[in-house]
């Protein structure tokens, strides 16, 4: 039987740095305001990378750590809601910057939860047994994607990617599951909405910036996204003590905190960036990821276990445990 492991980590952000009192010259805010309420001090923006040039980078770095060629990858996922085009997708793209002549690449878009929803598809794609090797990155540039005279959205975002190498392994790294949509509450988090053309319909006003019910989606997080946390938990062969660190979208600090509680795990084992990088979306998990490892937190040599959860857009929710 086929399983997979995650064997590398790297992510990659812009150089250009943001901070909050920045964005208190040009819209009503500052820093004591953002900071209080979501614990972010300053994100990175793109000035002229796209998002597929934050994953082309990730993966490199992937490919240099494990020193594999780009030809040797079976497949490439890239989870975004902020593609450089619908078509060709920016999997695609990457593939072609990279070099990675022999894999199939594909977008998929999950919001928040988008890494989640990818990691799960490529850990499936090499349990088949029909692929070996695959990358999976998380990567946004949600600078593009925001009112920036909104101070309700566009402090809460930053761009950057994350990703992983998945591998084959003999035994099973992957111990549990679970993941959700509930598109009847899609309203709280919308972005990229697509006018209504025909002559036989309503014209309905295409949303060019992302929108958001903070409050609405704060709430969701709480209640449903931990409680699917503990339901996997039990579900799973491992108990709560015994997971190493759990790793959740990097949205709000506050967040965190209720979850923390929520689940009943010491808020030490939920490390947070969002200081940082802000709220990156699909980028958020992966980047956190990487840091830990960079940092010695977690240590790729199979010994922890490691939960990983996102939640946003969609709605949508998912959680992973894995041994890392």
């Amino acid at each position: 039987m086929a399983f997979a492991k995650i064997s590398q980590v790297a992510h990659y952000v812009p150089e250009q740095v943001i901070v909050n009192d920045d964005l208190a010259r040009v819209m009503d805010t500052s820093d004591e305001w953002i900071s209080s309420r979501t614990g972010i001090k300053q994100r990175h923006i793109s000035k002229t990378e796209s998002t597929s040039d934050l994953s082309a980078e990730v993966a490199r770095r992937l490919l240099n750590q494990a020193g594999l060629l780009a030809e040797q990858l079976d497949f490439i996922i890239v989870a975004t809601v902020t593609p450089d085009s619908m078509v060709p997708s920016t999997a695609a793209l990457v593939q072609a910057k990279i070099g990675a002549t022999q894999a199939f690449a594909f977008d998929l878009t999950a919001a928040c939860s988008g890494f989640i929803f990818a990691l799960s598809t490529g850990e499936k794609l090499i349990s088949s047994g029909r692929y070996q090797k695959g990358i999976v990155i998380g990567a946004e540039t949600l600078s593009k994607s925001v009112d920036w005279s909104d101070r309700s959205t566009a402090v809460l975002f930053g761009d950057g990617a994350g990703g992983v190498l998945l591998e084959s392994a003999k035994i099973n790294h992957f111990l549990a599951e679970s993941l959700h949509s509930d598109g009847a509450r899609g309203e709280c988090l919308t972005y990229g909405e697509t006018p209504l053309t025909s002559p036989f319909s309503v014209q309905k006003e295409a949303s060019a910036f992302l929108k958001m019910d903070g409050r609405a989606v704060f709430d969701f997080a709480i209640r449903d996204v931990s409680k699917s946390i503990k339901e996997t938990i039990e579900l799973s062969p491992v108990s709560t003590d015994e997971l190493d660190y759990l790793l959740l979208h990097q949205a709000n600090d506050r967040i965190l905190d209720k979850m923390a509680r929520k689940i009943g795990v010491n808020r030490d084992k939920l490390p947070a960036n969002m200081t940082k990088y802000g709220n990156t979306s699909a980028a958020s998990i992966p980047i956190l990821l990487s840091e830990c490892v960079e940092e010695g937190l977690i240590l790729l040599d199979g010994s922890q276990t490691i939960l990983m959860a996102g939640f946003g857009g969609g709605l949508t929710w998912g959680t992973l445990i894995v041994t890392l």
